[in-house]
């Protein structure tokens, strides 16, 4: 029956395409990111859907959309020297069969990025695209919230509907995400135009928030610990009163950490005693290891070079009992751990040279971010919607830079696509404002009217 279900969703927003062509790029979102093929028992598993669907939005857009205003962003071009130069490291990489396997999935998804941004060209379009990108991870979320409050979850045990722990399926990654996506969301509540913004949107729209906070808790992921605290901290920017803000907050916390489970807060506290979690020592060692291999390697190793590390990892642990206390140190060895950041990745994969594009691609939209969000910030009327967007995107942007810090997702589709709409969203309000200031002072005669802006 399931495997039904997600056929007939498929074949129904397809066959839709067909008559609203931009209808294939929202497809693509929502195969990329809920990845129904791997679903899928038996109809679905071996058919290569993102492939198929973005062919379909490239081919439509090349046929019928309109390329008015059509030019490449500096961003789009960064993306493009990045994955250019991530090609070349591949040809030569340290471990070419594993660098051949990350190579099959980076590109496409490197591709669709440099291309989302040209069929972004409305607010009805940008919004669309944002709301299919929020559903489809909510599809995965809710899922986990829902587990989380019957169970309570656990680490490495959480079942988001599939057994692979990769892509958003896996507990770190689905965290910061989830968190991610909280400005995001509250902006689709506040502005959105899809949905009529009533009770039932604002209600849908704050369960989801709590269900996107209930997936760290769930997944007893650190990562997604940390960026709560980064995002309550931004919200800082945004929030009229701050006290109440604070006090709210404390209120919160007062009340949420009696509950939370005990295995949950245990692996919570590790976060300040790293030196005795072996996990952690573990990161610091291979973070180590990287820096020593770039700089013997500056041009990179190539994707998954991390399986050439050997690191031998030390803990140490303090226990304390009565006024004697007594320091144990335990020696390890490992080999081919994960890099477990996405900076040290970067790095490690693509050199100096990547990591270098990589920050300027990411400081890029910051920047962009912050100049639409103050540009228009107090705007009225029909601006009212680019400063508050501006600042969800931005918003978004930093929790996953500082969840980045601790999880191996430099390539992470969904965060690409999101850089893709800030240069759609960008690139929108400029050709808007190019728009306006050529417009004739005087009105245009009776009968003949423009077309909407955001047709």
């Amino acid at each position: 029956m399931r495997d039904l279900a997600l056929v007939g969703f498929l074949l129904a927003l397809i066959a839709f395409g067909f008559k609203r062509p931009f209808l294939f790029v929202l497809a693509y979102a929502y195969v990329d990111i809920v990845a129904p093929q791997r679903l899928s028992y038996y109809l679905l598993n071996s058919v290569p859907l993102s492939l198929i669907v973005a062919a379909l939005a490239m081919l439509a857009w090349l046929l019928v959309d309109s390329k008015r205003d059509f030019r490449a962003s500096g961003r789009q071009l960064l993306m493009l020297a990045l994955l250019v130069y991530a090609g070349i490291t591949t040809l030569y990489a340290d471990v070419p069969v594993h660098a051949g396997d990350k190579w099959s999935w980076v590109w496409k998804s490197m591709i669709w990025a440099i291309f989302l941004p040209f069929a972004l060209r409305t607010r009805l379009r940008i919004e669309a695209y944002l709301l299919f990108m929020i559903l489809s991870a909510a599809a995965i979320v809710i899922v986990g919230a829902i587990k989380t409050l019957l169970s309570g979850g656990g680490y490495g045990a959480l079942n988001l509907m599939v057994e692979q722990n990769s892509g958003l399926y896996e507990g770190s990654t689905i965290s910061m995400v989830a968190i991610a996506a909280v400005p995001l969301i509250l902006w689709l509540a506040r502005f959105g135009t899809i949905f009529p913004g009533d009770w039932r949107v604002r209600l849908f729209a704050y369960a989801l928030v709590f269900a996107c906070l209930l997936i760290p808790i769930g997944t007893q992921a650190r990562t997604g610990l940390i960026c709560i605290a980064a995002l309550v901290f931004l919200m800082l920017r945004e929030v009229k009163r701050r006290a109440v803000y604070m006090v709210a907050l404390a209120a919160v916390l007062a009340i949420a950490i009696p509950l939370m489970p005990q295995s949950y807060t245990t692996r919570m506290s590790t976060i300040s005693t790293y030196q005795a979690d072996l996990s952690a020592t573990t990161r610091l060692a291979v973070w180590e290891w990287t820096w020593d291999y770039a700089k013997r390697n500056p041009f990179g190793g190539g994707f998954d070079a991390y399986r050439l590390n050997r690191i031998s990892v030390r803990t140490v642990e303090t226990a304390k009992e009565g006024a004697v206390q007594t320091i144990s140190e335990d020696a390890s060895y490992d080999a081919a751990r994960a890099y477990h950041s996405s900076y040290f990745e970067m790095l490690g994969e693509q050199g100096f040279p990547g990591l270098i594009l990589f920050l300027l691609l990411h400081a890029a939209g910051l920047f962009r971010m912050e100049v639409l969000r103050r540009r228009h910030a107090g705007a009225q009327g029909d601006q009212a919607w680019i400063s508050p967007l501006a600042t969800a995107l931005q918003n978004g942007q930093i929790v996953y830079l500082v969840g980045a810090l601790f999880i191996g997702v430099a390539w992470q589709s969904f965060i690409l696509m999101l850089l893709a709409v800030q240069i759609g969203f960008d690139t929108y309000v400029s050709h808007r404002k190019q728009a306006e200031t050529r417009r004739p002072f005087r009105s245009p005669p009776p009968g003949l009217k423009s077309a909407p802006a955001d047709a």
